[in-house]
């Protein structure tokens, strides 16, 4: 009966370890679905993951700067939460990570609003996907528009593809515009030396700012 109690007790210390065990594992179950014929499914939850920055009119080539001023829109990049904590730990993105950049209209007057831009509407949603056994080059792009299900996969001859592997910060990413994750990247030796350069500059100017854009006070530095 003793040896058989301890053989319970030995079993149920191994059953509560396991379970501790599964509960910190980083759920794969949140990186990107497929249909049967290989296009991209809308993820339904991306706002629930992880948000990393958001930009405002930014152009990344000559034909799309004459726009930039007179309708800016905002990109809000999302991440799925088990590759952002791969990447908090390694500083580089697993296989089955996934992007969101969903782009929204901006507004300039509504409201109590004077100045600047705040976000309207929904203008398109599109997606980077890494799946090394899926794709040749590792990353694959999608448009989902604003209510597409699922998507093809954009061809490697567009200039996404090219943009992102010749200016991404890490790992065909653009991660010198995400502030918290530059600093990861930094730490962990990770990030393209190119893109330094620019993340000092952000550093200097943000050191600089003695004044709060919202409110129009004076911030004091020191304090900051």
């Amino acid at each position: 009966m003793k040896r058989l109690l301890l053989v319970v007790a030995g079993a149920s210390m191994i059953l509560a370890v396991l379970m501790l065990e599964a509960a910190d594992r980083p759920a794969t179950d949140d990186g990107p679905q497929f249909t049967a014929d290989g296009q991209l499914m809308r993820p339904k939850n991306y706002r629930e993951w992880i948000y990393l920055s958001s930009g405002l009119g930014m152009t990344y080539g000559p034909a799309a700067e004459a726009a930039r001023d007179n309708n800016p829109t905002f990109d809000n990049v999302f991440v799925n939460p088990a590759a952002y904590r791969s990447f908090l730990e390694t500083g580089k993105w697993p296989d089955k990570t996934i992007f969101v950049l969903e782009v929204r209209a901006s507004e300039s007057k509504g409201s109590i609003n004077n100045g600047g831009h705040y976000q309207g509407g929904m203008v398109t949603i599109e997606a980077e996907v890494k799946d090394e056994k899926r794709f040749p080059g590792k990353w694959a792009f999608f448009g989902l528009g604003k209510t597409a299900s699922e998507a093809k996969m954009i061809p490697q001859s567009a200039s996404c593809y090219s943009c992102h592997a010749e200016h991404g910060a890490v790992d065909n990413t653009f991660v010198q515009f995400y502030p918290t994750l530059l600093e990861v990247a930094k730490n962990k030796g990770t990030l393209v030396v190119r893109a330094a350069v620019n993340a000092k500059t952000s550093e200097a100017v943000a050191k600089e700012r003695v004044v709060d854009v919202v409110c129009n006070m004076p911030v004091d530095p020191k304090r900051r």
